[in-house]
């Protein structure tokens, strides 16, 4: 099944085709007790298998009785399938095809090469690491980015991300199967070469708004989490491509990481990371010892994270407001 938030009141629907059949009223028209709550992405989630099998049965026995509870997906408004409450954890430097162009960029810059031997093992020695994405709203499916006025380089990555679906705390490895509710696209928006200088300071090069995009639904039980193909273009031209098994530690490890003394909850999500092909990895370096800026995005620019698997989520840079 994939599932998405649409319209104006923000209802949970199921992606069928180029339909959207609304969830509370397929439930309601099977005289569900329950059907006006499941409107409600959080509610959906915390409902587990019996929810779902419940919205399973109601959209197969639909029939024609469901004609005012359907609207067409194109032309229909899609936010992104993320509950309200929910956070967003994303795992950084998590391929080694990009940790390997990473490196070249540093190599020309004049900095060491900091990969010896495999790279896979470069990235497992290096560490966890990673950001969360602390907007209120993500941005979903067609919607646009304004142009940070604070930036000068603005880099795209694609991402697949996993969707929680219990709640748990110092978690292992080994409890991710049980803990997936659903995967979906996301797109971690960078400000490169940011001003701040060291560390990141309050993660900003990764938190401005509609700086995480997330859809255009998520899958649930049709796709395993390692399963998924991503492609990234900008404008058409392909730059990224890459299946999420490919990751260096993989959802499990990172379950296990941020769940140290720490509760997830449903509806929070891992995002494991981009692959090689960003404008930050594939930029050569210029005189003055910056990328060079013709593959960054900038104002115009339409950037479609597509994975065979979960759909298309489009994002149109615009200019910024101020």
């Amino acid at each position: 099944m994939k599932i998405v938030v649409y319209g104006a009141d923000k209802r949970t629907g199921v992606l069928k085709d180029d339909q959207i059949i609304d969830i509370a009223g397929a439930i309601g028209k099977q005289g569900g007790s329950n059907a006006s709550a499941l409107a409600d992405m959080a509610t959906l989630i915390e409902g587990g298998k019996a929810a779902l099998d419940d919205v399973q049965k109601a959209v197969d026995n639909l029939g024609e009785a469901g004609d005012d509870i359907i609207c067409a997906a194109d032309g229909t408004t899609l936010h992104a399938p993320r509950v309200t409450s929910g956070r967003v954890a994303c795992a950084g430097g998590n391929f080694a095809e990009h940790a390997i162009s990473m490196a070249k960029r540093r190599v020309e810059r004049g900095e060491d090469n900091p990969i010896k031997g495999d790279p896979t093992d470069y990235v497992k020695r290096r560490g966890f690491w990673g950001f969360w994405k602390v907007d209120r709203e993500s941005a979903g499916h067609n919607a646009n980015l304004p142009y940070p006025a604070r930036a000068s380089y603005l880099d795209y990555e694609g991402e697949v991300a996993v969707v929680l679906g219990k709640s748990g705390k110092n978690l292992k490895e080994s409890d991710m199967e049980d803990f997936v509710w659903g995967v979906t696209l996301l797109g971690d928006w960078s400000i490169r070469m940011s001003p701040e200088g060291g560390p990141m300071k309050f993660a900003m090069q990764k938190n401005f708004d509609n700086s995480c995009s997330i859809g255009p639904c998520i899958v649930v039980g049709e796709v395993g989490i390692t399963d998924v193909d991503l492609e990234t273009s900008v404008n058409g031209e392909v730059r990224q491509k890459f299946r999420s098994g490919d990751m260096a530690f993989s959802y499990g490890e990172y379950l296990e990481y941020l769940s140290r003394d720490f509760t997830l909850y449903p509806g929070d999500m891992i995002s494991g990371g981009t692959g090689a092909g960003t404008a930050a990895d594939s930029s050569s370096t210029g005189d003055d010892g910056n990328p060079l800026p013709d593959k960054f995005l900038k104002p115009g620019d339409v950037v479609d994270i597509v994975s065979p698997q979960v759909g298309t989520l489009r994002t149109t840079i615009t200019q910024s407001e101020g």
